[in-house]
């Protein structure tokens, strides 16, 4: 049984090193990946976005060791391709309607089905899957777990452009998911048994065919025994990947913890979260989330201080205080959507900016 282990996937863009436009040649990513990375490499809807997901890891040097071994790989086999890989919630400025899909039956269906809500989802996410003992034991974490998911996003936005345009927000990623169904921060669930009877009726009444399309930013996972944290940009450095990694999986510890020992964390309503997921995408780091417990509205630094503590008692039995301690550099350096706002407003130019992000998304790795 994986307790509290760690997968994680990230979506990165193949770029043109000429034009900075989206390429839709990640078909010879995979291809070429396979061989070496096996299922680890996989292509997604959009031909211009592959997707590469670690191994189950035991601990987070495990996993910075495979995600760093990914991102190597990934950008290697790129450059055969004469392209270059990218780490952003969006591309600066590539249109959605001049990429090319994948073929593929599935996704056939999902465009049939969604039409331009689905040909437009051209967004690029990390996803972090924390094991868990038992189904039950997931969905108390999962209702408890809600209320920091703005806390973490706020960390990872990295989106900040959307065609051409700034958007204003600090990660548009999440406004352009919004459109597609069964999106966003979940409804309180009582128990593993109505979680389930919630996905079959959706299978009964043919609003979706299996679990995996319920796209809430956290979700239990339908085949797997983890928790899926779904809600971050992905970030630009392999830094700050595993730094949200390894406080995701301290929260679903500590919950875990506080849970055997018949101690709660209060649950927060679903409306009052959302409400601080869209602070989170307009403002980042940079902005208040609402404290509701004081009912008043914080610096969101602060709030991240306070979850830092929150986890405090668990991270050096996990061995990850020095990753989950990275949070204070990336506030000092500012989210990926910060740093490419100030090449932006330094160069005036959307290609420095993808220069940048290219840049970045190899830190660590040469």
């Amino acid at each position: 049984m994986h307790v509290f282990t760690l997968g994680i996937e990230e979506e990165f863009q193949t770029i043109d090193p000429v034009t900075r436009e989206l390429r839709s040649h990640m078909s010879k990513l995979v291809e070429g990946g396979q061989i070496v990375l096996q299922e680890r490499v996989k292509a997604e809807m959009h031909q211009a976005v592959v997707e590469v997901g670690t191994n189950i890891c035991h601990n987070i040097q495990e996993a910075r060791q495979e995600v760093t071994y990914l991102r190597k790989e990934i950008i290697e086999l790129a450059e055969k391709q004469n392209l270059k890989v990218a780490a952003a919630g969006t591309h600066p400025f590539s249109d959605w309607q001049a990429q090319l899909i994948t073929p593929n039956e599935r996704y056939d269906r999902l465009i049939e089905e969604m039409r331009d809500v689905a040909r437009s989802n051209l967004i690029f996410g990390l996803h972090v899957h924390v094991g868990i003992s038992s189904r039950n034991e997931g969905i108390h974490i999962m209702n408890a777990v809600r209320y920091f998911l703005p806390h973490i996003y706020a960390l990872s936005t990295n989106s900040p452009f959307w065609c051409g345009r700034n958007t204003g927000f600090k990660s548009y990623r999440s406004k352009v998911f919004d459109k597609f169904p069964r999106t966003g921060i979940p409804d309180f669930f009582s128990s593993a048994a109505e979680y389930d009877e919630y996905i079959a009726l959706l299978v009964k009444t043919g609003c979706i065919d299996n679990g995996k399309k319920i796209w809430w930013d956290i979700r239990l996972h339908p085949f797997f025994d983890t928790i899926e944290f779904r809600i971050c940009d992905v970030p630009m450095r392999i830094d700050e990947t595993i730094c949200l990694a390894a406080i995701m999986q301290a929260l679903v510890v500590k919950i875990a913890k506080l849970h055997n020992q018949n101690l709660d964390f209060r649950p927060y309503r679903r409306v009052l979260i959302s409400e601080n997921k869209w602070r989170a995408a307009r403002y980042g780091i940079e902005g208040k989330l609402i404290d509701f417990g004081k009912q008043e509205e914080v610096p969101t630094p602060d709030l991240i201080h306070e979850l830092l503590n929150f986890v405090d008692d668990v991270v050096d039995d996990l061995g990850s205080r020095q990753e989950c301690e990275y949070v204070l550099k990336m506030l000092e350096m500012g989210t990926g959507a910060d740093r490419q706002l100030a090449v932006f407003n330094q160069t005036g130019d959307l290609k420095s900016v993808v220069d940048y992000i290219v840049e970045e998304t190899s830190f660590g790795i040469r």
